[in-house]
């Protein structure tokens, strides 16, 4: 059953992801397709993909995890295990390649908050919220029997698999 003031912490939620996005924008000091000195003065483009960005939170009072990986795997991650510590690592190459390749599928879009009029069911339960600029916004509930969308699943759990992501809060 819900609680009457669910869709306060819900609207609670939604503004916290939105400001940790916005806060987030600048984690890595360039934007993307800025330029950087590479070896021996030349400048080397900064590689193209896309970044996403990961919003958690278990139950109400759940500390709030937010994980963002660039374009080149480099990623950032603040309160990652639910104890207060920031930490920072790489993907992969094969890691990256994958990730990149599931941001860039078009079916991505169909899996949005907005196309499967998604609307959070539970209480208590972890919830994750994907952003992947410019505005594909996923959120998956660890929800008992609720189906999960399968591209947005699998990123997911690459990006959780490969960064320290066991809540300990």
């Amino acid at each position: 059953m819900v609680r009457p003031s669910w869709s306060s912490r819900v609207s609670a939620l939604s503004a916290a992801v939105l400001l940790a996005t916005a806060l987030t924008g600048c984690a890595f000091g360039r934007a993307e397709g800025a330029t950087a000195p590479g070896a021996a003065g030349t400048v080397s483009p900064t590689p193209v993909g896309k970044r996403v960005s990961l919003v958690q939170k278990l139950g109400d009072e759940g500390p709030v995890r937010n994980l963002e990986v660039d374009p080149s795997g480099r990623w950032q991650c603040r309160d990652c295990a639910g104890d207060g510590v920031d930490a920072t690592g790489t993907l992969s190459p094969e890691q990256t390649r994958r990730l990149q390749r599931m941001l860039a599928d078009p079916a991505l879009a169909k899996e949005t908050d907005q196309a499967r009029s998604y609307k959070q069911g539970c209480i208590g339960v972890l919830t994750s919220t994907l952003l992947v600029p410019p505005g594909l916004t996923v959120t998956i509930q660890d929800c008992p029997g609720e189906p999960k969308p399968k591209l947005a699943y699998e990123v997911l759990l690459l990006v959780t698999q490969a960064t320290p992501a066991e809540d300990k809060g």
